[in-house]
């Protein structure tokens, strides 16, 4: 071995060592080796950076605008709200959130699916008091099997199919089997059915039942905030039971407003009316949900409902004991005019607020929930007039009239995507069907243009840029072509099935280290040599590596929504192994025995 080879070997052990430590951010980890390859000129910067303008990275790019959309016009709870309902019990709940996300998964990348779904599942355990820890593993795990079944399904089928793309354009001589939208799927649905399976029959027993509970408590602090039933609202005309107010976690519906008369003690058949004005009172996270119902606007002055406005923020303020709003009642305080926001609902400590949220004069102490600009905690947050200012996430209301259009443009991303061809065009890549979805959804506004910007996971996307710098590395200095051989020689005498089952251990090894993004593309140079030297066909060997460096459950480090959804369901490492290990094993059977079926290799 030269000294390059020795160099790459080096850096990739200490890359790996400082990514399993979980102390450093992989993708600054992977930047600052691609600086030392570049620096000892292992690799041109053109090498280097071709990642970046890779077609498989722009898609997963626009993707993620897409899934910005869903959730900000509120389809996403469209799409689920018939699935989840209301279960009794966890096992009906891991049923209910595993179809819709395995499905979703399947079309979308799965990270931003996880990411959409975080906040129906907490609401849904704080509804249904199911557990969050009984939850969240399962929606990690259904989202990772699910991306197994498309090219789309996840990033890190779109590295390899990208990997395979690039190796065809530097080498046209010696050309490999491009990846479809469904090549992955004979072996991959399987693997979903096995793994959907395993998961409604030992999740009650090897997930926890306790941590990450959302549920309310008596000590939560109770704001009282009202909403208005607006003119053509899907929940007029419905009872209180049947528009799904009844049981509302952690709110309580004090009483309903009508201009002729105030309903007191509301009873679950209370039939709703346009103009009803509700009044619940509860804890902040359930009246942040509240604002975002579909059908209800939240009323600001006991007059006037506010519409959407994608720009508006919720902000807590806490009034301060010099603040001119102490001793003025919310009404005659002008908020508006004075501070350019809007009172949504207010709390004060150790009372239950009665009457009309215009007429609470208010004290020193009172925090208030408004709706404002995005630059207010700025221009306020050193005024005396409040305590503390602070922005909570997401816009202050979705865009329920737009959900439908999300909706579309969703279905004509996977048609097209399906297809791969457009009437009077032709044939469009992959990543020109992501773009034009990504700026329908702009151009119809289902999200806005900063909104789009931030639902981008610009860690995620430096990672597979990087891990292209990487592969060209370990093939430049001959570290790929020397492991190929050595795998070759050692279990070459094995079998071709042999062979592919142990470059999946190797990838998988890799993804319980680092990211499955790098896994996959520090595997792919050493599974192409090892398929060339057995004189064997590689989309097996490829496929090999998108499943390997995805279907890794027992740590939360092998996949990015396995850390997504650890702190909201209070997970520990030895959780992870517990209940993931027995699904990485039973995953790597089906799909060593699936690829070793499909393509006709023996032991």
């Amino acid at each position: 071995m030269d000294w390059q080879m020795v160099l790459v070997a080096g850096s990739l052990v200490a890359m790996l060592a400082a990514l399993a430590t979980g102390r450093f951010g992989t993708d600054i980890v992977m930047m600052g080796v691609l600086a030392l390859f570049l620096v000892a000129g292992i690799i041109t910067p053109k090498d280097a950076f071709a990642g970046f303008s890779n077609s498989g990275l722009l898609t997963v790019a626009f993707l993620y605008i897409v899934a910005t959309g869903l959730q900000e016009t509120g389809a996403m709870g469209m799409l689920t709200q018939r699935f989840l309902g209301r279960p009794k019990t966890a096992l009906q709940a891991q049923a209910r959130i595993a179809v819709p996300v395995v499905a979703m998964s399947a079309v979308l990348n799965n990270t931003p699916i996880v990411a959409m779904f975080m906040p129906v599942i907490r609401e849904l355990s704080r509804r249904t008091r199911i557990p969050a820890g009984q939850l969240f593993m399962p929606l990690s795990f259904a989202a990772i099997l699910g991306g197994c079944c498309t090219l789309i399904g996840t990033s890190t089928n779109l590295v390899v199919y990208s990997l395979i793309k690039s190796h065809n354009e530097q080498q046209p001589d010696h050309q490999l089997q491009p990846f479809g939208l469904w090549t992955l799927a004979p072996v991959g649905i399987p693997i979903a059915i096995f793994g959907i399976g395993y998961m409604l029959l030992f999740g009650r027993r090897l997930l926890r039942a306790g941590g990450g509970s959302d549920a309310p408590t008596d000590e939560t602090r109770q704001y009282v905030t009202a909403m208005q039933v607006g003119p053509g609202s899907p929940v007029a005309g419905r009872t209180i039971e049947q528009a799904g107010l009844r049981h509302l976690p952690g709110l309580f519906l004090t009483r309903i407003d009508r201009p002729t008369e105030t309903v007191l003690a509301v009873a679950p058949d209370e039939v709703l009316r346009e103009q009803d004005i509700l009044v619940f009172a509860g804890a902040l996270e359930s009246v942040v949900d509240l604002q975002k119902m579909k059908g209800l606007n939240p009323v600001t002055d006991e007059a006037r409902p506010d519409r959407y406005r994608p720009k508006m923020r919720l902000i807590e303020a806490v009034i301060s004991q010099a603040s001119p709003l102490v001793g003025r009642t919310i009404r005659d305080a002008e908020i508006r005019t004075r501070y350019g926001a809007a009172v949504i609902a207010v709390h004060r400590l150790g009372h239950r607020l009665r009457g009309r949220i215009g007429d609470v004069v208010l004290r020193p102490g009172d925090t208030l929930l408004l709706e404002a600009e995005p630059g207010f905690e700025k221009r306020y947050r050193t005024s005396a007039s409040f305590h503390l200012v602070s922005t909570l996430d997401g816009a202050a209301t979705p865009r329920h009239e737009r959900a439908w259009v999300a909706i579309a443009v969703l279905f004509a991303l996977i048609a097209l995507m399906s297809t791969g061809k457009l009437p009077l065009i032709g044939d469009l890549p992959e990543v020109v069907v992501a773009m034009v979805a990504a700026g329908a959804m702009i151009l119809f506004r289902c999200c806005t243009g900063p909104q789009a910007r931030a639902g981008i996971e610009w860690p995620v996307l430096i990672v597979i840029g990087a891990s292209f710098g990487l592969g060209k590395a370990m093939e430049t200095s001959g570290l790929a072509a020397h492991a190929a051989h050595f795998v070759a020689d050692s279990a070459g005498h094995l079998g071709p099935a042999a062979l592919l089952a142990i470059v999946y251990v190797v990838t998988l090894g890799f993804t319980v280290l680092i990211s499955n993004n790098a896994a996959a593309a520090l595997m792919f140079p050493i599974a192409l040599g090892v398929a060339d030297e057995a004189g064997l066909p590689f989309m097996p060997f490829a496929l090999a590596i998108a499943f390997g460096a995805s279907l890794e459950f027992m740590t939360p480090l092998g996949y990015q929504t396995n850390l997504m959804v650890m702190g909201p369901g209070g997970y520990r490492y030895a959780d992870f192994f517990r209940f993931g290990g027995p699904l990485t094993l039973l995953a790597a059977v089906v799909a060593i025995g699936g690829l070793c079926l499909r393509y006709g290799l023996g032991f």
